[in-house]
């Protein structure tokens, strides 16, 4: 009966969203051209797909290639005249390079080149807002349920029907080391029915270190078998304990918090008391969860992060391929603004914007 019922939910919201790409499609609806390239990372459901990640390698990609970088991004799930938990989490792990928050993504994106002497746009689950046109869509299907049970929502877990996916430039499907090999071809296979010109990556997200609120890293080898307190507010938590589980570690306890959660007192407690039961050594969360409570311990319990880094299993030669013209393109952006990098507001400087 609750099937039937979400079932039949689903058809309203599928209709507004092909009619809203349609629109788009046919020219009905305005895409705004802006003038530097643009890349977005994105995905077809809700929920963690690894794109915090994703937009962290790439970034480091076209700063490596010496290409100037802003990311864009809605900020969902940010407190009033805040950053939200994965502006946070890249503000550490980038500290050179800007995150715009804005739902106006236009509007952002004006800023970033007038204001930033921005190169290239990078934006952060950006697949469904189309306002703003891109060079490349970069597309990321979660190894867990890459075709979210082939509905829309409410009865599945689609933004977009799954033939929104032949937009793709690039497909990645992510922690696929959590799947066999033949579970990795099928849904290979069924994507690029989807979107025969994309190319496809696999990539696992490995564990690289532990890490503290300082950003002070230890070795992740010494979580084996070590007795832990596990908590995560993520949209993929059986990833995170999948990673526990995989380095060793004897969860001891474990509690998960929706996505995007804003940690309260009374949520710092429960962890404590968690923890404490169990007899803990050490409580381990995500980067997602440390920077919003920037702590080095709870109860007297040392808390550390695993800090997560990406790594490609197949097709990273694909993707460097398709990034390769639009970092040309980005490259050869002249403009009195990149006159030198002491010059320019663009190095170290954190830019949030909330007013459309």
């Amino acid at each position: 009966m609750l099937r039937a019922g979400l079932y039949a939910a689903s058809f309203p919201y599928r209709w507004v969203v092909r009619t809203r790409n349609r629109r788009y499609d046919r020219g009905g609806a305005e895409i705004h051209q802006v003038a530097v390239p643009v890349v977005s990372v994105g995905n077809l459901t809700v929920g963690g797909t690894g794109k915090t990640p994703m937009v962290e390698w790439i970034a480091r990609h076209l700063r490596a290639k010496g290409v100037r970088v802003a990311i864009l991004s809605r900020g969902y799930g940010a407190e009033q005249g805040g950053l939200n938990d994965e502006a946070l989490e890249l503000e550490l792990a980038l500290p050179d390079v800007p995150h715009l928050q804005n739902p106006d993504r236009v509007a952002s994106s004006a800023i970033a080149i007038e204001e930033l002497a921005t190169q290239l746009l990078l934006l952060d689950d950006g697949f469904q807002h189309r306002r703003l046109a891109r060079d490349l869509d970069i597309v990321l299907l979660d190894a867990s349920e890459p075709f979210g049970f082939d509905h829309v929502l409410p009865r599945g877990t689609l933004r977009e029907p799954v033939d929104g996916l032949r937009r793709a430039g690039v497909v990645v499907l992510s922690r696929a080391d959590m799947i066999g090999l033949d579970q990795r071809e099928a849904i290979r296979r069924r994507a690029l029915e989807l979107s025969p010109q994309a190319a496809w990556c696999e990539v696992e997200h490995r564990a690289a270190a532990l890490v503290d609120a300082s950003g002070e890293a230890s070795p992740i080898a010494s979580l084996a078998g070590k007795s832990v307190a596990a908590f995560c507010g993520i949209g993929n938590p059986a990833g995170f304990r999948h990673t526990l589980d995989a380095l060793g570690a004897n969860v001891a306890a474990w509690r998960e918090f929706p996505d995007h959660h804003n940690y309260t007192r009374g949520d710092v407690d429960a962890i404590c008391t968690l923890a404490r039961d169990s007899g803990a050594k050490l409580i381990v969360c995500t980067r997602k969860d440390l920077v919003k409570l920037r702590v080095a311990a709870i109860g007297g319990i040392p808390l550390r992060a695993i800090g997560v880094e990406l790594r490609f299993l197949r097709g990273e030669d694909a993707m460097t391929g398709a990034l390769r013209p639009i970092v040309e393109r980005a490259r050869s952006i002249n403009s009195e603004m990149f006159a030198s990098d002491e010059a320019s507001p663009y190095v170290g400087e954190e830019v949030q914007r909330t007013d459309g």
